[in-house]
Order: structure tokens, then sequence, then C-alpha cells
């Protein structure tokens, strides 16, 4: 008995020689005629005659599924003694994912296990592995992926692969790691009076961080003396326009999310710009405290005056 290898929705060509003296013929399947002669037994519309002569008998059937694997036999009766001949037909089936764990949302030190189940003939190999941001070292040969106490590193589109000789499915996960908020260190800002300031704080969060400001122990809104507060994504501006002297002075960004929070501190300080006065004055000029004129102090004066006191003497 031959064997005969066809893919899962192909078409199946059935055919058997006659010869001579060919009195009765039919194929079977599990015992079930299909045609006998040119008379169709089968109920299946996608059984059907192909040829009938004295040199061969063919069927074929349609869009081949696994249930029309099994044995097919050929029965030929002659003038003189009957005949069979019989065929096994295997059914290749390409893999599907049939069974796959959802997109999860998960807090940061959770446990996490995906599952990824197929169907296939032969029986599909199943792989996973993190495919972005992609990670060799994350994988598994198995059905199930097991990520105990998951970091925010851990975070990203996981890929199942079912494999076998016919084909490959593959299908994703995304895997979303939620933890509270940290904050760049405060970079302290120097500012002239009258001019434009700008402190700014980043913070990296999932979910994203909601941003508040505080100005001591009192929280600044928006809008608020000449105060403008923006958020963008990971970042938080707080703006002066018109700095003035009593805008100097200490500030606070705090990150909040669901999970907690962070902040960190800022200090807004004047910057003095040099006047045009201070700027012609060398750097061996004296104040005059009295009379608002600067002298200018020279040591080779002095080192003459000492000289003509020694003489005197």
């Amino acid at each position: 008995m031959d064997n005969i290898t066809i893919r899962q929705g192909e078409t199946l060509f059935l055919s058997c020689s006659q010869g001579d003296f060919v009195t009765h013929t039919a194929w079977l399947n599990r015992s079930s005629i299909l045609y006998a002669g040119e008379d169709k037994w089968s109920v299946d519309p996608r059984v059907s005659l192909v040829t009938l002569s004295q040199e061969e008998f063919t069927i074929k059937i349609e869009d081949v599924d696994v249930t029309d694997e099994g044995q097919y036999i050929c029965a030929v009766q002659t003038s003189s003694r009957p005949r069979t001949t019989s065929v096994h037909i295997i059914v290749q089936v390409p893999p599907k994912i049939v069974n796959l764990s959802r997109d999860l949302v998960v807090n940061e030190g959770s446990n996490v296990t995906l599952m990824c189940l197929a169907n296939g003939k032969p029986e599909p190999a199943i792989v996973w592995r993190m495919k972005s941001p992609s990670d060799d070292s994350l994988s598994s040969d198995s059905e199930v992926l097991d990520i105990p106490f998951i970091s925010r590193y851990r975070a990203g589109v996981y890929e199942c692969t079912a494999a076998n000789d016919i084909a490959v499915d593959t299908q994703t996960v995304e895997l979303t790691v939620n933890y509270a908020p940290s904050v760049s260190d405060g970079r302290d800002v120097g500012v002239t009076l009258g001019q434009r300031g700008v402190l700014q704080c980043e913070a990296d969060a999932v979910p994203e961080a909601d941003f508040e400001w505080y100005r001591d122990d009192r929280r600044i809104f928006n809008g608020l003396d000449g105060i403008e507060i923006e958020a963008a994504g990971a970042l938080s501006r707080l703006t002066f326009f018109n700095v003035s002297e009593a805008d100097y002075g200490n500030y606070t960004c705090v990150a909040i999310n669901k999970l907690g929070s962070a902040n960190t501190s800022f200090v807004l300080y004047e910057i003095i710009e040099p006047t045009s006065s201070t700027l012609l004055q060398g750097p061996g000029a004296v104040q005059d405290g009295n009379s608002g004129t600067s002298t200018v102090f020279n040591p080779f004066c002095l080192l003459i005056a000492i000289l003509q006191l020694l003489l005197k003497f």
C-alpha cells in the first residue's frame, strides 16, 4: 500500500488502471463507496468523477481536510477475478495558533505567564521570544513563557511562533509594565531681574505622571502671578515671563501616578548684570565711599615714597 501526503486545502486525485474485460469498478473509503463506475454514491459535493475509461478510473476530492485522511481502495472486477489497489492518504495541516494570551498590563514586580496553543499536523513546535525591544535571553521553546518579578525593562512586544513542515503561524502579545515615577535631579537656574526664566522637570513613569509645582510649601497653579505651567509627556515646565525679586527662591516639582510619587528641588537665583561704570574700572581701582570716584592704586609710587623717607635719615 502506498502513502500519499497532501496538504489541507489541496485537491486529491485518486487513479487506478482498468485493463481489458473489466465488468465492475469502484472507489471506496473506509468501506463506503464513493463511486461505482459512473454512478456517484458519495453525497459529498467535493467528490467528482474525472476519468472512466478502459485504461483508468480517476476521481478527485477538492479542498481536502483531515477528515479525508485514511485508506482508499480501488476495486476492479474482471471476467476472471477481482483486483484491488489501495492507498493511504496523509493530510498535513499548517499550524494555527488557537489560544493566545491577551495584551497585558501589570505592575512592576508581578509574576507574568504568557500562553500560546496551536494546532497542526505534524504537531507544530512553539517558540516564544521578546521581539521589541529584541532580547534573545528571554525566550522559551514551549507553550508557556514565565517571567517572574517582571521589571520595566521587560515591557514590550512578545512573539509566539508555531511551525511545522508545512508553514509558520506567528502572533504577538504586548506587555505593559506600570511603575512609580522617578525624576531627574533638578537644575538650579540663574535669571536676571525682569527676564524670562524656566524650570524644567522630567519624570520616568508608566502610566505617565501628573505634575505639581510648589514654592516652599505652597502649591503653584497655572496662570497665577504671571507664571505658566505646561506639561508634555514626561516633561513639565514652570515659566516666569518677567522675573521679580519675589520669584527668587526654592521650588519643588512632584511627579505622581497611581503607583507612587517622586520629587526634586530647584533654586531660582538672581544674576547681577555688570554696569557700564564697573566695566570701565580696572582691576586695581579702589572705590571712594564718600565721593563716589575711583582712585587707581599704584605700587611704584609707594616704593618711591618709602625711599625718600629712608634718604632723610
